[in-house]
């Protein structure tokens, strides 16, 4: 379960009033860098939810594809259910998301239904008899528990996020989240750099892609935190399509 559910969170922040708006071209930059990556990403504390452009509105089919994967301090270190997860190269995995309108402060943005669409998200790889429930904080968006068969539980906590806009148009979100699994011998946590990048294509089918590199990290409680250092020990690519 704990490999399954260490795949799961690798893109579950995607689909998570202040933009934290990064260096221009610092985040396009870095997916181009991919996987030369050697630290964490310059971010700010995250405040209020994320939100997104405009045309993100709406009902939403995701078709997501892992494209490639990377363990740059292997064979030393890997993450557990990184070997696992090399069945996903190339399968693509369909959910449903959906992106609303925020009325807050007498001011309207774009965010995430993360309810929605955390629950089709984890259904999607785990199947709906392992998803219980996901529960959002209500005084934190970048809170969220999922609750899953046999007393196991997901905590993931937004803690930084940074965003621009390239002159090309793409809208490019980072985060970094820390996540904690419970309910297995031990519990299990690290962090995770999520850096997704969209545009608004002119077609109908798909309307919106996206490429997203998502990077793991130790915690100071691993073994091997010193060993890594600042490095990542698990880099994933994916390539997704949002259709009407």
């Amino acid at each position: 379960m704990l490999r399954i559910i260490c795949s799961l969170c690798l893109i579950c922040l995607f689909l998570l009033w202040g933009k934290q708006i990064a260096c221009a071209g610092e985040l396009a930059e870095r997916l181009e860098n991919f996987p030369a990556w050697q630290k964490i990403t310059f971010v700010r504390p995250a405040v209020g939810d994320l939100t997104y452009p405009d045309w993100m509105l709406g009902d939403w089919l995701v078709k997501s594809t892992l494209v490639d994967l990377v363990a740059p301090l292997a064979p030393e270190i890997v993450t557990p259910g990184f070997e696992g997860n090399r069945q996903y190269l190339q399968v693509p995995v369909t959910f449903s998301v959906r992106f609303v309108q925020n009325n807050k402060a007498g001011k309207s943005t774009i965010v995430a239904d993360r309810l929605f669409n955390s629950l089709n998200l984890a259904r999607a790889y785990l199947g709906d008899a392992a998803v219980l429930a996901v529960k959002i904080d209500p005084h934190s968006p970048n809170r969220q528990i999922t609750f899953l068969a046999g007393d196991r539980q997901l905590v993931s906590i937004v803690s930084a996020r940074a965003t621009e806009t390239t002159v090309d148009g793409r809208f490019i979100a980072t985060e970094v989240f820390q996540q904690l699994f419970k309910g297995g011998r031990y519990p299990y946590f690290n962090f995770v750099e999520s850096t997704t990048a969209y545009r608004k294509l002119p077609t109908s089918h798909p309307t919106v892609e996206a490429q997203q590199v998502t990077a793991v990290y130790l915690s100071p409680q691993d073994p091997n935190y010193f060993q890594a250092r600042s490095r990542p020990v698990a880099l994933y690519r994916y390539h997704l399509e949002f259709f009407r």
